[in-house]
């Protein structure tokens, strides 16, 4: 126990001493989704009994709202500082839908403002791979992020059971790329 106790006190210890930036603040965008299923349950809803038309309603444009955690790590004050997001959205809203994402990205931000960030995406649509660029404006120890993502569509293949036939159909669709703009502010604890 008293091991367990020096551990978590050391951890702590080295957790408060570090240099490491924490910023937190809300995002607002708009998102474009090609042909695909994505694009139907943003246009339509979802409809279990149209399963094999998925990409019929064509393309979609939706809003974002929500929340980003950013940790900056490896900042030893030069020109590139590397960047961990967490970023969690709320798109639909405009037509009556919740439709949630979350990203968790890493990547890097030079002292320009430029940034480049990629990782995993999980929504309705499933698990996809996201890639975000962007620009990071400053003013004092205001942020003001403004970002371009894109999110692949998947292929997929299910089926359903045909009533009608007493037979199983297989398919083939696809979820929609997805393109985003969002934006967001935050304060940081330093100038930069």
């Amino acid at each position: 126990m008293k091991l367990i106790l020096t551990i978590g006190l050391f951890l702590g210890f080295l957790n408060a001493n570090a240099q490491i930036e924490r910023l937190t603040g809300p995002r607002v965008g708009a998102t474009f989704i090609t042909e695909g299923s994505a694009a139907d349950v943003v246009n339509d809803g979802i409809d279990f009994d149209n399963n094999n038309m998925f990409g019929s309603t064509g393309t979609a444009f939706t809003s974002q709202y929500g929340w980003q955690w950013e940790t900056r790590f490896a900042d030893d004050g030069g020109d590139v500082v590397g960047i961990v997001e967490w970023i969690v959205l709320v798109a639909g809203m405009e037509k009556g839908r919740f439709l949630p994402s979350a990203s968790s990205l890493i990547g890097a931000r030079t002292s320009k403002g430029l940034e480049f960030a990629i990782g995993p995406n999980l929504s309705l649509a499933g698990v996809s791979m996201a890639v975000a660029v962007g620009y990071n404006f400053t003013s004092g120890k205001l942020n003001i992020p403004v970002n371009l993502a894109f999110v692949p569509g998947i292929k997929r293949q299910d089926s359903y059971f045909d009533l009608a036939t007493g037979n199983d159909v297989n398919y083939d669709y696809n979820t929609g790329s997805r393109i985003s703009l969002i934006i967001g502010f935050n304060l940081s604890n330093r100038d930069r």
